[in-house]
């Protein structure tokens, strides 16, 4: 599967809101998930592994109560790098409804997503 297969599929799962699914499918055992770097070492922080990253998505998912919309831009591919645009409008149970814009970068690396970073804003 090349880069811009796995961006395509990363995207069209993304857009039903099914991010453990694309995790199980497209990450690699391996996959490292980066933060911004004032959440780098907090309870949502950095993370290694798909085991690691499927935790921290079940976790995340468990703080929200109802997931009014999920937009996910067309992928953006540059070799083994592609990026896209995310913005989740959820209701979490300790913030309240919220929404959240961030663009993630994403690395391929023999037909799986070996890296993904978070660029968002971190308020307070």
């Amino acid at each position: 599967m090349s880069t811009e297969s796995v961006a395509k599929r990363l995207v069209a799962i993304c857009r039903h809101g099914r991010f453990e699914e694309a995790h199980h499918e497209l990450y690699a055992r391996d996959a490292i998930n980066i933060e911004p770097e004032s959440m780098a070492k907090g309870p949502m922080g950095n993370v290694q592994g798909l085991e690691a990253i499927l935790d921290k998505g079940k976790r995340f998912q468990a703080s929200i109560t109802q997931t009014h919309s999920v937009e996910v831009s067309d992928p953006v591919i540059a070799g083994n790098w592609f990026s896209v645009a995310m913005t989740l409008d959820v209701t979490m149970k300790d913030y309240g409804r919220v929404v959240m814009s961030e663009i993630c970068v994403y690395h391929v690396k023999d037909d799986k997503i070996v890296q993904e970073q978070f660029f968002y804003d971190v308020e307070g």
